[in-house]
């Protein structure tokens, strides 16, 4: 059975150009002056204003017409940038060649996905036997823009019915379409008001979907705080779907999957994004009870697969770098787990497929695999095609055939077959890109963070680079939510690095690189060392000759952006360039919107206590912009249908810089429109995005031309 996965992760307004007094006028651009209102919140005794705080409504024309007037100022100042039209036709061209998913078999048919080069989603395939592929579902003509996305898809026991997810706009709520996979026609109405769901069939008689209700305020901002899992029996209508957990339970992610042999229901509920409870029910027995397997929310824990009534779990219970254990379906409580992989100190996670249990641990952010059989032993360590990540190695337990792909961040993702009953591999897709990846090189550092923690660091760039102090830099983070940035590569640092530019990525605390005790090294009142651990890679790249402040731009997106924000307003001559994507920027507010609650493990609230309360105002990058203070030359840029980390946040931080920034650096809000926290993103507007991030990024630093051409800057 699959991992079961819970997704962790505004007035009035007017421009006045004529107003000289309320214009702020920087490299000749005059922002829209932002509206300014009384409002004043109380924490523990001490008040905090909020003059953004009508930015909030996503709903009001107030909000729209700043939206308008701000993408007007920013998009002026970067179609003025002469080489963002080379940008764009560079990342267009690198962007067009094929590429092709790992295979994978559904009844008589066996699916891939393909995206022949610059298709705006990819395009689900499917062939049986010899036949030629023939398109199954596309995507691409579910709406004319591109926006609207497959959002996930699981197909019935013996493969004739599909269930799909359809995301419009970018948001997070979905719409899930069931569909005869065989002479593809609709086959009901389509279940609405779907969010943060897997889709898991009962045989093929129905499926398993989680959401909430529907908030009675705007979808795309209004709090979402009880999550349910549902059950559809097909033929019959939405509303008569019934509750199996959630009803009762207030629980803010909640999921539910049935074992490939179809005898079990494995439910996980959560409160936040860390630590679940794990509940198990025999759909052989319609009569049965849902029984506990984990009461609290301290560990994390996942059923992998089951062989008959022995269940395989990873847990990182009295193991905070996981361990696989195995236990029986009728007293599956922890008492009576049994070790079956003993946790390492390297970080552990697995997949299934052919009876194997493939471990791929995590050594210095980078893939070990290991093949064992469901008792424990050791079949073989699995030689991969170098150093970097590896995904897949799963599969049904009937397959003797799997995929696993690599990459890392100068080698294009290729995808190997696997043999698991003899370990054969064999390249199955490399792709045909025009990018020489024996040009570019990685090399990992370990540098020191302030209070003497050693941080891994992979930097890459092109070879003979010289390290003179004065390489064009972005420096990339996210540290938190128990995510590991491994190596992979990308398209977009790509053309970044054949123009001279270097590419670093640190692990911050606050990840999972190396465990529970990582992970929560850099939440709550010890979230300053996630910044503190970033402000340091920036200081080594600067001590080391890659670059220098004025060749520094620093990037993340999600808490990425909150990473971003926090380190520009605490160390502002740092950087030259700052990039936050849809940032957390309100600490005080953030769990006051959609599912922002379930992110407290991570950071506490500002309700918790006056010391959380303090502690986060005091990072709070909206809370935090300071008069008579030089900023970086920022862009800050988000999505206006972004119902995970609400525009709101950007909107704000914005404003507030646009307000108070002093000098001459440009302080712009790049809001697209129709999109949401970026998955399933066209790429037509991912390329645009990219040379307007790339553009800004050389065009502040100096760059009257490309720098792989002069290397002059103005």
């Amino acid at each position: 059975m699959k991992k079961i996965l819970i997704v962790t992760m505004i007035g009035v307004f007017m421009i006045s150009c004529k107003n000289s007094e309320s214009e702020k006028t920087s490299l000749n651009l005059k922002y829209p002056t932002t509206k300014k209102v009384d409002t004043v919140t109380n924490y523990f005794g001490t008040e905090v204003k909020d003059p953004y705080r009508w930015l909030e409504d996503d709903r009001s024309k107030e909000t729209a017409d700043w939206v308008s007037a701000q993408n007007e100022v920013t998009f002026n100042y970067l179609t003025k940038i002469p080489y963002r039209e080379e940008l764009k036709n560079r990342l267009e061209k690198l962007w067009n060649y094929e590429k092709i998913g790992s295979p994978f078999k559904e009844g008589e048919y066996t699916y891939f996905y393909k995206n022949n080069g610059l298709q705006n989603q990819h395009v689900l395939y499917r062939f049986k036997g010899n036949e030629e592929p023939e398109v199954f579902l596309d995507p691409n003509t579910f709406s004319e823009d591109g926006t609207t996305s497959l959002g996930g898809l699981s197909f019935s026991k013996d493969g004739n019915t599909i269930a799909y997810a359809i995301s419009e706009g970018g948001s997070d709520w979905r719409k899930i379409i069931i569909m005869d996979a065989v002479s593809k026609e609709i086959k009901e109405d389509t279940l609405l008001d779907v969010k943060f769901s897997g889709l898991s069939w009962k045989g093929n008689e129905g499926i398993y979907y989680s959401s909430y209700e529907k908030p009675k305020g705007s979808e795309l901002s209004a709090k979402t705080d009880q999550h349910r899992l549902f059950y559809h029996k097909l033929g019959t209508s939405q509303k008569e779907d019934i509750i199996i957990f959630g009803d009762k339970q207030k629980r803010r992610y909640v999921g539910g999957g049935v074992t490939e042999d179809g005898k079990y229901l494995i439910i996980s509920a959560s409160v936040s994004t860390s630590g679940n409870e794990l509940y198990i029910k025999d759909l052989s027995n319609p009569n049965s009870a849902i029984i506990p397997i984990i009461t609290n929310f301290d560990y994390d824990t996942s059923v992998i697969d089951n062989d008959e009534d022995t269940l395989l779990l990873l847990t990182n219970l009295d193991a905070p770098n996981k361990r696989v254990v195995k236990v029986n379906a009728k007293n599956p409580t922890p008492e009576n787990w049994i070790d079956v992989i003993s946790e390492t100190n390297n970080v552990l996670n697995v997949t299934t497929a052919s009876k194997s249990i493939f471990a791929n641990y995590m050594v210095d952010a980078v893939s070990q695999v290991q093949q064992y059989d469901y008792n424990g032993t050791l079949i073989r360590e699995i030689k991969l095609p170098g150093i970097g990540t590896v995904g897949g190695f799963n599969g049904k337990s009937t397959d003797e055939l799997i995929y696993y792909s690599f990459t890392n961040y100068t080698t294009p993702g290729s995808i190997y077959s696997f043999k698991p009953a003899n370990g054969e591999s064999k390249l199955y897709v490399k792709p045909a890109i025009d990018f020489n990846s024996d040009n570019f090189e990685s090399t990992q550092v370990f540098y020191t963070s302030k209070d003497g923690t050693k941080i891994p660091m992979i930097i890459s760039y092109k070879k003979g680079t010289e390290l003179n102090g004065k390489n064009p830099t972005i420096l990339y983070g996210y540290g938190g939510f128990n995510i590991s940035l491994t190596p992979s590569f990308s398209i977009a640092n790509a053309v970044w690095m054949e123009q001279g530019g270097i590419y670093a990525v640190p692990n911050l605390r606050g990840g999972g690189e190396y465990g529970k005790a990582w992970h929560d090294a850099g939440t709550k009142q010890q979230k300053q060392n996630v910044f503190d651990d970033f402000i340091a890679a920036a200081e080594y790249l600067i001590e080391n000759n890659y670059t220098s402040s004025g060749y520094l731009a620093i990037r993340g997106g999600s808490n990425g952006g909150l990473l971003v924000g926090a380190t520009m307003t605490q160390r502002p001559s740092l950087m030259k360039v700052a990039l936050p994507a849809v940032g957390v920027m309100d600490m005080l507010r953030y769990h006051t919107f959609t599912a922002g609650a379930g992110w407290a493990y991570d950071y506490g609230t500002s309700e918790d206590s006056k010391e959380m309360f303090e502690y986060l105002k005091g990072y709070s990058p909206v809370h935090n912009v300071k008069e008579g203070v030089e900023y970086p030359a920022t862009m800050v840029t988000t999505g206006d249908h972004d119902d995970r980390v609400v525009p709101a946040h950007s909107f704000k931080f914005a404003a507030e810089l646009q307000a108070k920034q002093s000098g001459s650096n440009a302080t712009l809000i790049r809001i697209e429109t129709n999109a949401g926290h970026g998955a399933g993103t066209p790429v037509s507007k991912t390329i645009e995005q990219y040379a307007d991030i790339f553009g800004f990024t050389l065009y502040n630093m100096g760059y009257k031309e490309l720098p792989s051409k002069t290397n002059v800057k103005g």
